[in-house]
């Protein structure tokens, strides 16, 4: 964990948006909009997802119908893409990383907590009761029908406030779009944005920060009860798995960085990858004719390369005297260092990936780590090369 920034401001409470800021609900929302847009013979290929962020039910509506040139009124769409939304279906939705970590936080440390959501105060409740403990965190629960105005106008916030009876300029909003950090400020409160769509943090000038994800909020930096998880500049995460046959990646990893990564295509596991937020993550890497070795690696975009596609990187730290393309690789990846960052010159950046290196060997030998060293996923055939999370 990197040195604590100044305190920036003291908060009293904190004020939460639910879609896409604790809930990854563009996979549900993405896949039920392919579904429907067949019966009009369209095609939903995602790229109008940014134009329904943070939106209104009735907002977004309008949107797909003027995109696609439906031929039915906004009224009409709602009514029939409604019922596809079943409570099994938003019971699918995963919590964003990080979400359940900071509402188990703050609730664990009497921090008055509200959630405010742009969504019919029914979906919330749907949404949230899938994931425990979460509805009896939030002291107050307020949903689009409940105001006059949804956001941006600041109306929810500060009838989130007035029930927590706490002063607008004593709040803190957590907000992934621009509609929900425009009210937040408008309210009066200081806001943290989370964008949600890749690649977008520059326009998100009103907030008092931007942060990649809520892995690396800071609440001591808002006067809140910090964390006391990192563990030697690491954060410990829920172990997840990745596996597939090493490919040809960019070749600058050992030309331009001297770092030798070992690339896995991003056409199998695009889905998994968006579960989980860019940045610099670690654990352990299985060779299937080799062995067990220490790994850092990347994902994302690398802003100083600017990829065009968000992909993952690792870079097992062991030296290997020859290439091992289309040896099967298999990942465990256990702890995460730091956000995704753009750097000055290549090398600072270099600087940075060899910090990252040793940051993550010193981790992988506590207990807490190495035991996931013998996780059998490392070591399984051909066969078992699928993504598990």
């Amino acid at each position: 964990m990197s040195a604590v920034k100044p305190l920036k401001k003291l908060v009293s409470c904190v004020i939460l948006d639910l879609d896409g800021t604790l809930l990854n609900t563009d996979g549900i929302v993405s896949e039920v909009l392919k579904v429907f847009l067949v019966k009009y013979e369209k095609q939903w290929n995602g790229k109008a997802a940014h134009k329904l962020v943070g939106k209104t039910p009735f907002e977004a509506a309008a949107v797909i119908v003027e995109d696609f040139e439906l031929p039915c009124t906004t009224d009409e769409l709602i009514s029939e893409i409604t019922p596809m939304f079943s409570e099994h279906l938003w019971c699918n939705i995963k919590a964003l990383p990080g979400a359940n970590r900071l509402i188990k936080h703050l609730h664990g440390h009497g921090v008055p907590i509200a959630l405010a959501s742009n969504s019919p105060r029914a979906s919330i409740e749907s949404k949230i009761s899938c994931h425990q403990g979460w509805k009896e965190s939030f002291s107050v629960i307020i949903g689009g029908e409940e105001v006059r105005m949804g956001k941006p106008s600041p109306e929810m916030f500060l009838e989130a406030a007035k029930r927590l009876s706490i002063k607008p300029s004593d709040c803190l909003v957590i907000e992934d779009s621009l509609p929900g950090v425009t009210a937040g400020k408008a309210a009066g409160m200081e806001v943290v944005a989370v964008p949600s769509i890749p690649k977008q943090s520059h326009i998100f000038t009103s907030a008092d920060e931007v942060i990649n994800s809520l892995l690396d909020l800071r609440p001591e930096q808002w006067g809140l009860p910090p964390f006391q998880d990192w563990v030697e500049d690491t954060l410990p995460i829920e172990p997840w798995h990745i596996g597939g046959p090493v490919i040809k990646g960019f070749s600058r990893g050992s030309k331009v960085l001297g770092v030798p990564t070992a690339n896995l295509s991003t056409e199998s596991y695009s889905t998994l990858l968006s579960e989980h937020p860019s940045g610099v993550y670690f654990g352990w890497a299985g060779l299937s004719n080799r062995g067990t070795y220490k790994m850092v690696m990347s994902i994302g975009w690398n802003p100083y390369f600017n990829n065009t596609e968000k992909t993952i990187e690792p870079w097992l730290l062991h030296e290997f005297e020859e290439d091992f393309y289309g040896e099967i690789l298999h990942l465990v990846i256990v702890g995460y260092i730091r956000p995704e960052a753009n750097f000055p010159s290549l090398e600072s950046l270099i600087a940075r990936i060899h910090e990252d290196r040793k940051i993550a060997e010193r981790a992988l030998d506590l207990p807490l780590y190495s035991n996931s060293k013998d996780d059998p996923y490392l070591k399984m055939p051909l066969q078992g090369v699928e993504n598990h999370s």
